[in-house]
């Protein structure tokens, strides 16, 4: 009879570890899913007003065209991304733009003097400042989830139940060392 308690008790220890890990395992993959979707509504964010900060430059800068259309070309490639990593190497060549979209916008003072271009200005950086912590945020919840994944026991449980790594949102070698050189403005 005691034999037959001690099976229970092992049975109900084993059934417990599995509950905790999987809804552990199901909390963070909900809280990457979510930091995921705090990303994309601020690129949502800096996608819409970049068209507003691009017409208040071409106002000013009418012959820089390669500067306006390297924008809106980097601007469409985020918008078509899919994927982190795919979405990381847009970012990096949109970033790219607007370095030279505000390099632009140094030349001519009263470009900056402008309320409309300080405004947006202003919006954007607020905006580049919540993305960057909203992949913080994404990152966190990535090495979270993916340690957890990678120890035992959960490493069986993850397995058992298909729960798999996800990508950091970081640069490629090549974006990095782009994203590493000085914008080179040319006038």
């Amino acid at each position: 009879m005691s034999a037959v308690w001690i099976i229970l008790i092992i049975i109900a220890l084993v059934a417990l570890v599995f509950w905790a890990v999987y809804n552990a395992l199901v909390r963070l993959r909900v809280r990457v899913d979510e930091a995921w979707s705090d990303i994309t509504v601020q690129l949502k964010r800096r996608l819409d007003l970049i068209p507003n900060l691009v017409e208040t430059v071409k106002g000013y800068a009418s012959h820089e065209k390669t500067v306006f259309q390297n924008v809106t070309e980097a601007r469409t490639s985020v918008m078509s991304a899919k994927g982190v990593k795919e979405t990381a190497a847009a970012e990096n060549q949109f970033e790219g733009a607007l370095k030279s979209l505000f390099a632009v916008a140094e030349a001519y003072p009263d470009l900056k003097a402008s309320q409309n271009f300080m405004e947006l200005q202003s919006e954007l950086v607020d905006t580049e400042d919540k993305i960057q912590a909203a992949r913080r945020f994404y990152n966190g919840g990535v090495r979270d989830l993916n340690t957890k994944i990678q120890t035992f026991p959960n490493n069986v449980i993850a397995g058992l139940f298909g729960f798999a790594s996800r990508d950091f949102f970081e640069l490629g070698q090549d974006e990095q060392k782009q994203a590493e050189k000085p914008v080179d403005v040319k006038f």
